[in-house]
């Protein structure tokens, strides 16, 4: 069981929360095998925040999602560097076009 990591849902965790004040906290928490700290923190989050409180308070990012706003981040770095690119590189042709206009 160690290194696996389970998830209950906020429907779980307000079952949980009822169960175990119908048959006891410390029977509630072996039987779902969680820590008697853990069960606390649910009960505080419900107790001031309702259902809300239950849920998970970090939003998961799929991985695919990530990867695609990485590559974005990347495409936007790209674009930029070639728009100051051609910017210096205009900027340069108008001085020397002008230039070349005056010496004639």
């Amino acid at each position: 069981m160690k290194g696996e990591k389970r998830t209950f849902s906020p429907e779980d965790r307000l079952s949980i929360l009822q169960e175990a004040t119908r048959e006891g906290q410390t029977q509630t928490c072996r039987k779902y095998n969680i820590a008697p700290s853990l069960f606390a923190l649910w009960k505080k989050k419900y107790l001031s925040q309702g259902v809300a409180g239950l849920k998970p308070a970090y939003k998961r990012v799929d991985p695919l999602i990530r990867d695609l706003e990485e590559e974005n981040e990347r495409l936007k770095k790209i674009i930029a560097r070639q728009a100051l690119e051609l910017e210096v590189k205009t900027e340069l042709l108008k001085k020397t076009s002008f230039q070349t206009l005056r010496r004639k």
